[in-house]
């Protein structure tokens, strides 16, 4: 990964960071994981109880997202309930310290211990390398869940960003009846030049009773109740938006309308590769720092 053996910290996490931490150790650095103690094959990685020896580390990466509620590590195989300014406490100005998702809180907190935090989410190369495995899960969830094919079904997709694009292209592919919708008329344009039926996404009212899958990328209320009670009974909503979401999953359930939040896909369906895709930002960020 680097030019030289390194002393490199992975700090909480779920399986992308597992994933990363072999990744690492097997390109030959010195790796440390903490608050990993109920990780699957613990027996691989040396393992610290303690965050002696943290502020020594050439590189401390921690999660995706880095937080849970009330600024404490994401760290779902631990008990421990670790407040990520506890972690930053023991680090020192110049450690190569990267995260994802760091929030505006916990950046203020670390540049007023002059620590620089490198978000890793934030990088474009990891957004469209993580589109991947996110669109094969949403597909998963969608094949498991309906009962007939992808081939031969109206599928709606709201959003025609990098996820959007992504999935048009694979749902083609699988012979779906692919119809994508979008607010700006740019992508509107490209939409039907890429052969895709289009609809502009503020006009959807009265329009969704004949999608029997409908996946949305928007981070917005997009399916509101008027527009889920458009929906048939038997179709599926897959929402693959960050928090909160871009579905009233009140209503939904009240219309009988089966609405899945689909969150943190990479992690879930494909951690071997969504390590691959940290570890190999991670290295873009720090030649850039070492350029």
């Amino acid at each position: 990964m680097l030019k030289r053996e390194r002393n490199i910290w992975v700090v909480g996490g779920d399986l992308r960071q597992v994933k990363l931490a072999e990744l690492l150790s097997d390109d030959g650095h010195w790796v440390q994981t903490y608050a990993m103690e109920h990780r699957p094959d613990a027996d691989l990685l040396s393992g610290s109880d303690t965050l002696r020896g943290i502020g020594e580390a050439d590189c401390v990466i921690l999660p995706l997202p880095m937080t849970r509620e009330n600024g404490i590590l994401n760290a779902p195989f631990s008990d421990q309930k670790v407040p990520v300014r506890t972690i930053l406490d023991q680090l020192k100005p110049g450690q190569f310290i990267c995260a994802g998702q760091v929030g505006t809180s916990i950046g203020d907190y670390a540049k007023g211990r002059n620590l620089v935090i490198h978000d890793y989410f934030a990088r474009e190369e990891l957004a469209i390398m993580n589109a991947v495995p996110t669109v094969e899960g949403a597909l998963q969830i969608a094949m498991e869940e309906l009962p007939t094919t992808l081939y031969g079904t109206r599928v709606l997709v709201i959003g025609f960003g990098r996820l959007g694009k992504l999935l048009a292209h694979r749902l083609r592919g699988l012979g779906a009846k692919v119809t994508v919708s979008a607010r700006k008329y740019a992508d509107l344009a490209w939409i039907e030049c890429y052969g895709y039926c289009s609809e502009h996404t503020d006009q959807l009212d009265g329009w969704l009773g004949g999608y029997r899958l409908v996946i949305n990328t928007v981070p917005a209320m997009v399916l509101d109740r008027v527009r889920l009670n458009d929906l048939d009974e038997d179709a599926l909503v897959i929402d693959l938006a960050s928090q909160p979401g871009g579905v009233d999953y009140e209503a939904a359930g009240e219309l009988g309308i089966k609405a899945l939040h689909a969150l943190s896909l990479p992690g879930k369906v494909a951690p071997v590769t969504s390590g691959r895709i940290i570890r190999d930002t991670i290295r873009h960020m720090w030649q850039e720092v070492e350029a």
